[in-house]
């Protein structure tokens, strides 16, 4: 069986899929399809462009704007009944992690939109080898350094730990992101400083699990410091 990173898979095709389905049935689109999918793609690529993952409920609808669970609920549906996104497990609840994966579509994708594109070019050929350049001509995203100039640096491997931490949050402690103030990157390295992983879980874990933690407690950190003080000393 063929992983994502095995297929031709990445954002840009899928971006490509996306805006090729919204030209051709605008009767059915949304914004908030649009935000969801690309959010969906954007938290796919971070972990790796992993065949299956978890998409936190309370995240993701902060990351997008929605406010309504049932407007997400609706959203995520919806784009799943397009063909965009397959359901692998659904959430018990509006506080834990949908298992989604996305779909890649094995099409050609030079469709009507790029048609529509071209019959439009404000410039014709003849003008564009003279005086006339084209302010809206689309550049493919080469990598990162390309994008956002020479200095541009990769994540570093603290950060990409540090995403597979919120990660961990959402699928096994996502009652944790009822707390006002969450964990910062810079908190998370003060913390694995003093703290090794299953020591930084087991508390995590049993702050997600008390339930009143969201109105006694305003921040993850400090409520971090004073059980693990508790539990572990020093």
């Amino acid at each position: 069986m063929k992983t994502n990173r095995d297929k031709d898979i990445n954002g840009y095709s899928l971006s490509r899929q996306w805006f090729d389905f919204c030209f051709e049935n605008p009767e059915k689109i949304r914004p908030n399809h649009t935000a969801l999918y690309f959010f969906i793609i954007e938290h796919c690529n971070r972990l790796g462009w992993k065949d299956k993952f978890g998409l936190p409920t309370t995240v993701t609808m902060e990351a997008i704007g929605i406010k309504s669970y049932n407007t997400y609920k609706k959203t995520l549906e919806e784009l799943i009944s397009f063909g965009f996104v397959e359901m692998i497990e659904k959430s018990k609840n509006q506080y834990s992690a949908n298992i989604i994966a996305l779909s890649n579509f094995d099409k050609a994708l030079d469709k009507a939109l790029d048609e529509a594109i071209m019959k439009n070019d404000v410039c014709s050929i003849k003008k564009q080898q003279s005086t006339c350049q084209s302010t809206d001509s689309v550049n493919k995203q080469l990598n990162n350094k390309t994008y956002l100039g020479e200095n541009a640096l990769e994540k570093s491997e603290k950060e990409k730990e540090f995403d597979r931490f919120n990660s961990w949050i959402d699928d096994e402690a996502g009652y944790i992101r009822k707390i006002k103030d969450q964990i910062t990157f810079k908190q998370y390295c003060k913390i694995t400083e003093k703290y090794n992983g299953t020591q930084i879980k087991q508390i995590l874990g049993d702050i997600a699990n008390y339930k009143d933690a969201p109105k006694k407690y305003t921040s993850v950190y400090m409520t971090f410091l004073k059980w693990s003080k508790k539990e572990f000393g020093a």
